[in-house]
């Protein structure tokens, strides 16, 4: 199984970004968590983070035409205004977890929009960087889960 994991805008600035919000971890040290947590469940990840919009556009592409099983994606600020990332998912009709660290849903009134939400089959937000390996695991049972059928 392989997953494509990817972040959006300012993720690689975790750790020093609002730390009341996103937490101490730092962006090197959550992509160590997931790599080592894949390693454990024994699937691959591709794990990337821009603060481009049109090079996340790409790697959904890319997902898609490297076979991937799913992706993972905190699409940080774009969630709330990116069309384009909504499209480049429902194109690739690959399953999708959208991740938030902070509890976006109690933040700001324009965090309440995402749009992405709209072609993913779970959100997780809240649970900090945890969150990623909740969704790590959720698209491992799902796969699972249809491999039975």
């Amino acid at each position: 199984m392989k997953l494509y994991i990817l972040n959006g805008p300012n993720l690689n600035m975790l750790g020093v970004r609002e730390p009341e919000h996103y937490g101490n971890t730092t962006y090197q040290s959550l992509i160590e968590m997931i790599e080592a947590h894949a390693r454990q469940r024994g699937i691959e990840v591709v794990c990337r983070q821009s603060n481009h919009e049109g090079a996340l556009v790409d790697w959904i592409q890319e997902a898609y035409f490297e076979g991937a099983d799913g992706i993972v994606i905190n699409p940080g600020a774009y969630t709330h205004t990116s069309i384009a990332l909504l499209d480049a998912v429902k194109s690739t009709k690959l399953p999708t977890v959208e991740v938030h660290i902070s509890k976006v849903e109690e933040r700001e009134a324009f965090r309440q929009i995402s749009y992405i939400r709209a072609a993913c089959v779970k959100t997780i937000t809240g649970h900090g960087t945890a969150g990623y390996l909740e969704a790590i695991d959720f698209l491992i049972s799902r796969k699972e889960a249809s491999a039975c059928r």
